[in-house]
């Protein structure tokens, strides 16, 4: 995996999956404007034997994400849960703690991606590539913060 990192690969898988997740671009979802206000990290989903699961980021998250909208987006359903989620976020969203009830610690994601909302405002966006590989962008940089301490191999976007 090292040897991905280092030579791009990850890059244009990350451009692909946004590509394929987003319905063809990042502009289609209408986001593109906030998403360029965002400041990210990446980091390996894998630690060891030990993933990182969308479960854990939102325990992380802690109260800075318990009020937002999430909506997420597949481009892999690996789990009757993904449709689940997907079909729960469609339209108004739905609320932290139902994505977490859906979302357990066993489920592994392939190319999936949560937009987490405060009001209208896109604050937070968790994007697994490929079940090894999470970007994580947002607005408030305390949540960039805290995920580089549980995270220490983050590295800015």
């Amino acid at each position: 995996m090292d040897q991905a990192l280092s030579d791009g690969s990850y890059e244009l898988i990350r451009g692909v999956v946004q590509c394929s997740l987003n319905g063809g671009g990042l502009a289609s979802r209408g986001t593109a404007e906030a998403e360029a206000g965002m400041k990210g990290i990446e980091f390996p989903a894998w630690h060891g034997q030990h993933h990182v699961t969308l479960a854990e980021l939102l325990v992380r998250l802690g109260s800075f994400g318990l009020d937002l909208t999430w909506h997420v987006a597949f481009d892999e359903i690996v789990d009757p849960r993904c449709a689940e989620m997907e079909s729960r976020s469609a339209d108004a969203g739905m609320d932290t703690l139902t994505l977490l009830s859906l979302t357990t610690p066993s489920l592994q994601l392939i190319d999936a991606e949560a937009r987490g909302f405060a009001g209208d405002e896109l604050t937070l966006v968790l994007t697994e590539f490929d079940s090894s590989l999470w970007d994580v962008g947002a607005v408030d940089e305390r949540v960039l913060s805290e995920l580089r301490r549980h995270y220490p191999g983050a590295k800015d976007l």
